[in-house]
């Protein structure tokens, strides 16, 4: 009997890493230690009571139980405008310039799916988030990595691409403040990259899913806040980390008419939209940020984590710069060890779950990924089992 293959495109994905950790843990939970994961950057918070009683209220709603458009309803879209306009002093027409999505991922996944054909390349950060290459490789597309180095504050440098890449390049994503490496970007490099997409003639997709966890009086800035930006670019957000809805499945894509209209066709032949009580309740989130920005505390809950972690780390001689924005910190690891013997001993010693950078690309060997979503009790017995661990740090 013939032996039915897989499509070959599934070929360019993979989970290795994390697969490998999640193994590694179970091991380690059956000989009976507890495990602290502070790998996947799940929020371990709760909305705020006024979400969830919005939430309560839109579901017993009869009339939210038909199929919502996948563009998002105009009371979403309308309330997103304005937010952006409160945040960032953008104006945006809700109604082509703002597309609701089922969290920021599927957007991130599709995208690709409606501007990159077999054989165009897409500029992609390296290290990054997954998905911005599971979603070339799903499309046929080619990935170039742009190298985020400390050197250059994990920034990429334009200036090195090929020409010849330039010249096939119809899409460059960008991610500040970033995941894994929590590094932030400056106005003058957003000017830089609309001056660099306008000349070559790409889209430039940015993921700002951090906008709202930082630190130290820093606030991040929309990529299209910047002259021009919009002409060439839209811009990614999700409610997950901000408002700590990541289970509600819900995020938007903004910008550029043209760029929202392709993905929009996309998404209208695989999706009805996402569920009209969870736009009522992401509406809430926003109206209550704009009346009452200073009720959002999730900036200083993680940059108390922040400090109690990085402070007690360097006590015993594991020194990490203080990240001003994520729910991550990038680690370099200890001379000798690679990223994922590290993880891995860690685990094996400490019972502390990190994943290797280089499961976010080449660019991420040498370094771990800590998420910060565990309590500040949790964190100091992480400092402590580190410590206990016999692993050397100077």
């Amino acid at each position: 009997m013939r032996t039915i293959q897989p499509a070959k495109r599934l070929s360019g994905l993979t989970s290795a890493i994390f697969t490998e950790m999640n193994r590694r843990k179970r091991i380690i939970q059956a000989r009976g230690m507890e495990v602290i994961d502070l790998g996947i950057g799940s929020p371990d918070q709760p909305p705020s009571p006024l979400v969830m009683e919005a939430l309560t209220r839109a579901v017993q709603n009869p009339d939210n139980y038909g199929y919502p458009t996948s563009e998002g309803s105009v009371r979403f879209r309308e309330t997103t405008a304005r937010w952006y306009r409160h945040r960032f002093g953008v104006e945006l027409d809700p109604e082509c310039e703002v597309l609701s999505l089922m969290g920021s991922q599927d957007g991130l996944a599709h995208l690709a799916q409606a501007w990159v054909n077999p054989g165009d390349v897409v500029l992609v950060p390296d290290p990054g988030y997954p998905i911005y290459f599971a979603s070339v490789t799903l499309a046929g597309g080619e990935v170039y990595p742009l190298p985020l180095r400390e050197e250059n504050n994990f920034l990429p440098d334009l200036s090195n691409i090929p020409t010849e890449i330039k010249n096939r390049a119809k899409l460059m994503v960008l991610n500040y403040p970033n995941n894994p490496v929590a590094a932030i970007a400056t106005e003058d490099f957003f000017a830089e990259v609309v001056a660099f997409a306008t000349s070559n003639r790409m889209i430039v997709a940015h993921d700002l899913a951090y906008s709202e966890l930082a630190f130290d009086g820093y606030r991040p800035p929309s990529f299209l806040e910047t002259p021009g930006a919009k002409e060439i670019g839209v811009e990614f957000n999700s409610f997950s980390k901000s408002f700590n809805m990541a289970g509600c499945r819900i995020g938007y894509l903004v910008g550029n008419s043209e760029v929202i209209k392709s993905l929009a066709i996309i998404k209208s032949n695989i999706d009805y939209g996402v569920f009209l009580a969870v736009q009522e309740a992401a509406v809430a989130a926003m109206e209550h940020d704009i009346e009452h920005p200073e009720e959002n505390g999730n900036g200083i809950l993680y940059q108390t984590r922040r400090d109690v972690l990085l402070d007690g780390l360097r006590e015993i001689g594991w020194n990490i710069p203080k990240p001003k924005a994520t729910m991550f910190v990038w680690a370099r690891v200890p001379s000798g060890w690679t990223s994922e013997t590290f993880a891995f001993t860690l685990l094996e010693k400490a019972g502390v779950v990190v994943i290797p950078g280089n499961a976010f690309g080449v660019q991420g060997e040498g370094y771990v990924r800590i998420a910060l979503v565990k309590s500040v009790d949790v964190l100091k017995d992480v400092i402590t089992r580190i410590k206990e661990s016999g692993i050397l740090f100077t």
